[in-house]
C-alpha cells in the first residue's frame, strides 16, 4: 500500500504515531476518494486476506463503502468470508447470491456484497444481522463457519497461536475482541520483561500454553486493558502505568492510586457480567468456536488447538481469580461488596 496506493498519513491531534492511512485510486474498475481514509489492519485481514482478495484496490473500496455506510468493517469481511465459505460448500448457491459468485478471492463480489449489505438487498439483508443470525437462516451445518464468540465475530489474531488470548476472547463480556485482551508473546520472552513482571509472570510461558500462570496474566493484564477502555484511551501509544495515573490525576483531580485505577477496570467488567447474567447469559456463553479446537488446514501457522478440556480448566480458574462463582461465573457478594457495586446484584 505504501508503494502504491498510500497519498498521506493522520492522526489524532498532536499525536506522533498517525495511525490512519489515506488512499486514492482511480482506474477503469475502482475508484477510490481519499475523503474516507484507506484500510488499517484488521480491514486488510478481514476484507483482504480473510476473502482470500490480495487486491489493494479492491479493498480500499471495500474499506471506503464501510466508512460511507458505517459499517465495521472486521464484522463486514467476517460476514463476507463466512458467506463464501458458505457458497464453496454448497450451502449457498447463485441464485441465493442473485447471481454472484461469491468465491473466495473474488474482489469484485467481495465489494458488491459490501455494498449490498450497506443497502441491505438480497443475501446483504441477511449478512446485515451478521453470521450468527445468517448461519441460523441458512442451516445446514452453516454455524461451523460462522467464527464468533456472543455473536461478535474474531478480529484478525489466530486464538489457536496465542491461547491466552483464546480464553480473552471467551470470556469477554462483548465477545471475540482484541482490545480487552493479552498478547501472549509480550509472556514468552526469555528473560521476561518489566511488563511481565507487572502482571505476575517471572518465567516464560510459550504463547500456546493455557496454564495457571497464562491464567494469572491474562487475568491481571484485562483488567488494565478493561480500564483504558474505559478512559477511552489509544492503544498504539505505549503509555506507562505512571504516566496513566498521572493522567487521570490531572484531569480529574483526585489523588488516584494504580490499585484503584485496576479497580475501575474489574469493576466495569464486573458490571457488564451482571448485565450479561440478566440478560440470560451463562457459562455456556463463554466458549470459542469449534474450529479453535482443530488444527489449521494449512499447516503454516506455528499453532496449537485450543482444547475444549483445557479452556473449560481455564474459565474455571479465571472466575475464581476475578471472585465470581467458579462454576457459574455469577460474580460472589463478597466481591460486589469490595467493589462497592452489590446494588447492582
Amino acid at each position: 500500500m505504501r508503494d502504491t496506493i498510500l497519498v498521506d498519513r493522520g492522526g489524532c491531534y498532536a499525536c506522533p504515531i498517525c495511525c490512519k492511512r489515506v488512499v486514492e485510486v482511480h482506474d477503469d474498475e475502482y475508484d477510490v476518494d481519499p475523503i474516507y481514509g484507506g484500510p488499517e489492519y484488521e480491514t486488510l485481514g478481514a476484507l483482504g486476506s480473510n476473502c482470500g482478495v490480495d487486491d489493494l484496490r479492491a479493498i480500499s473500496k471495500a474499506n471506503e463503502l464501510c466508512n460511507a455506510y458505517s459499517l465495521d468493517t472486521i464484522s463486514i469481511g467476517m460476514a463476507i468470508s463466512f458467506a463464501m465459505e458458505c457458497f464453496e460448500n454448497e450451502l449457498l448457491s447463485v441464485k441465493d447470491t442473485d447471481g454472484l459468485e461469491l468465491r473466495f478471492g473474488n474482489g469484485a463480489a467481495m465489494v458488491e456484497m459490501v455494498r449490498r449489505i450497506g443497502e441491505r438487498e438480497g443475501l446483504g439483508d441477511l449478512l446485515a444481522e451478521g453470521s450468527t443470525f445468517a448461519a441460523q437462516k441458512i442451516g445446514q451445518g452453516a454455524e461451523a463457519y460462522a467464527i464468533n464468540v456472543k455473536g461478535q465475530p474474531f478480529p484478525m489474531h489466530e486464538g489457536r497461536t496465542r491461547h491466552g488470548q483464546a480464553l480473552g476472547y471467551a470470556v469477554s463480556p462483548t465477545g471475540a475482541d482484541h482490545m480487552h485482551n493479552v498478547w501472549d508473546e509480550g509472556f514468552a520472552r526469555d528473560p521476561v520483561g518489566e511488563g511481565a513482571y507487572n502482571v505476575g509472570v517471572y518465567e516464560p510461558i510459550p504463547p500456546t500454553v493455557l496454564n495457571v500462570a497464562k491464567v494469572r496474566a491474562y487475568t491481571n493484564t484485562a483488567n488494565w486493558q478493561w480500564l483504558k477502555n474505559s478512559l477511552g484511551l489509544c492503544m498504539f501509544v505505549p503509555w506507562s502505568d505512571d504516566q496513566v495515573i498521572e493522567m487521570v490525576r490531572a484531569i480529574t483531580g483526585w489523588k488516584v492510586s494504580k490499585w484503584e485505577l485496576i479497580k475501575v477496570g474489574e469493576r466495569g467488567v464486573t458490571l457488564a457480567r451482571l448485565f450479561n447474567l440478566r440478560e440470560g447469559l451463562t457459562r455456556a456463553d463463554d466458549t470459542l468456536p469449534a474450529r479453535m479446537s482443530n488444527p489449521h488446514l494449512s499447516g503454516t501457522l506455528n499453532e496449537k488447538p485450543v482444547t475444549p478440556e483445557v479452556l473449560d480448566e481455564a474459565i474455571t480458574l479465571f472466575y475464581g481469580m476475578m471472585g465470581w462463582d467458579p462454576q457459574t461465573g455469577v460474580p460472589t457478594d463478597g466481591k460486589l461488596h469490595e467493589l462497592d457495586i452489590y446494588w447492582a446484584r
